[in-house]
């Protein structure tokens, strides 16, 4: 039997407390491609979309793939962008309505746009209006999702990527796509139920790869077994102001099997109560500007000391522009190291109208908000490069994506290589260094704008890492960020409350 399914990737995690706005250029400047011209950027890559076609290829579907879209981290999704990229779903939806029998998606689960707190339920809520209540729909999630009751009303079939640094897209894909196929074939018929957790901290305190929080991963895959079709732990997203805010366990199971709903249940409130338990624990630790900069000037190690500015993610919607941390390590006389990114269109544009090898005297950063982790910094400085910023990524993240910067220049301060760069991005590649001429283990030191992402690359090539708080938009002291929109109490802004973890389905 051959199955005809809608598929599409949409995808922001948006931070609602940037001051910038997220529209077509941002998608534009990562990923946006229309129809079938994405299978040829994705398609054999470590992407959701390939995870949809390994099984669609093996199980002889016809796949109408509508667009595929991504954006860096940033402030709210404008209204412009969202119907534009939505809209194309939608037309699609519309045009092949009769011939449908599925949908699926890869979604991130913490998109906020301009008009709403959800734009993933939305998404879903136009979709089933258009498509009824027949046609099954499953979607992928990041393990950063900020899993709605509204998004599992309107979806049967939810499965969230289970590592962080992501590198299991292509898997999450499969997994979706395999129960979509049973679906299709009345093998069984699923529903999802969630939990959700009132905390701000990530479920996972930022790691899924250390023994406490890999433990509810390890036992979210366990419990996917006799109708429990997928188990999802979503850490949530601490740069959003909603309501829906907050870890959830998502488990999806068969409703034709008769103990799977009692075992999903169960598993969800199991790993929810886990997470609630644990929100005092702290698993990273932070450091100051100081400190980190006095562990660079001491390091003599063999191989680099990575230094991971977590505050200033730009893959948590941080403008990547802080200049505390890099003050810091000029203040202290560093050299031999590399900084990347920061992120500074004006600055890059004004270093492209010099030539290489001239001595440049220039003020970076701090342009996003100076509250936020430093004001403008003027350096003087050696310019090593010029480019445009494009490079392939070969790393567990993004091999075989092509991503761009932007204009891109690479300025020598003091023994410090600054890379200057128009496009955001964080740090999750070595081909982002080596693409401009900065070899990462010839350097004493690298300091990367990311919190956890950086590990799957640059972590075998450390002799050791540490975490910086600089004081970044993304900084883990939630209590600077001026939340609204959260239903108190919530943690940790609250603390004298206790909460009883429920299931909803």
């Amino acid at each position: 039997m051959s199955f005809t399914v809608l598929t599409a990737e949409f995808m922001h995690e948006s931070n609602t407390f940037s001051r910038y706005l997220t529209g077509l250029p941002q998608f534009q400047a990562d990923t946006l491609f229309v129809g079938e011209e994405a299978f040829a950027a994705r398609r054999h890559a470590n992407t959701e979309l390939a995870g949809f076609m390994d099984v669609a290829e093996q199980k002889g579907w016809t796949v109408i793939h509508a667009i595929s879209a991504h954006a860096v981290p940033g402030g709210r999704v404008t209204q412009e962008a969202y119907d534009t990229i939505a809209g194309v779903i939608m037309d699609a939806a519309r045009t092949h309505k009769t011939r449908l029998d599925g949908v699926l998606l890869g979604l991130h689960g913490s998109m906020v746009p301009e008009f709403c707190a959800d734009g993933e339920a939305y998404l879903l809520s136009l979709l089933r209006a258009e498509l009824g209540e027949e046609i099954p729909i499953a979607a992928t999630l990041d393990l950063h999702a900020m899993a709605s009751e509204e998004m599992v009303r309107q979806a049967q079939i939810l499965v969230s990527y289970k590592t962080y640094p992501h590198i299991d897209m292509r898997i999450v894909g499969a997994q979706a796509a395999a129960i979509l196929d049973r679906t299709m074939r009345g093998e069984i018929a699923p529903r999802t139920v969630r939990a959700h957790v009132p905390m701000l901290d990530e479920a996972n305190s930022g790691r899924t790869d250390i023994p406490e929080t890999l433990a509810l991963y390890e036992r979210a895959r366990a419990a996917e077994t006799d109708g429990v079709l997928a188990v999802s732990v979503n850490a949530g997203f601490t740069g959003a102001d909603v309501a829906c805010a907050g870890p959830t366990v998502l488990a999806t199971y068969d409703t034709k099997s008769p103990q799977a709903e009692r075992a999903a249940k169960a598993v969800a409130l199991e790993l929810a109560e886990k997470i609630w338990q644990g929100r005092t624990k702290k698993r990273n630790v932070f450091i100051e500007v100081e400190e980190a900069a006095r562990e660079a000037l001491a390091w003599d190690g063999d191989k680099p000391l990575v230094i991971a500015d977590y505050a200033d993610n730009p893959g948590a919607g941080s403008y990547g522009d802080s200049t505390a941390l890099l003050k810091a390590l000029l203040d202290a006389g560093v050299k031999g190291a590399a900084f990347a990114p920061m992120i500074d269109p004006a600055a890059a544009s004004e270093l492209h109208q010099h030539r290489q090898g001239e001595t440049v005297t220039i003020t970076i950063g701090g342009k996003g908000d100076a509250n936020f982790g430093g004001g403008p910094l003027t350096v003087t400085g050696v310019l090593r490069l010029l480019c445009d910023g494009s490079y392939i990524g070969d790393g567990p993240i993004q091999g075989g994506l092509h991503h761009s910067f932007g204009p891109t220049a690479v300025l020598d301060v003091a023994g410090i290589e600054i890379l200057v760069v128009s496009e955001a991005q964080q740090m999750v590649d070595l081909q982002q260094l080596r693409a401009f001429g900065i070899e990462p283990t010839a350097r004493r030191v690298l300091v990367l704008k990311s919190m956890q992402h950086f590990r799957a690359a640059f972590e075998p090539i450390a002799g050791k890492v540490i975490v910086c708080d600089s004081g970044a938009l993304a900084t883990p002291k939630a209590e600077r960020r001026p939340y609204s929109q959260l239903p108190r109490p919530f943690w940790p802004l609250d603390k004298d409350f206790e909460y009883s973890v429920r299931v909803s389905d």
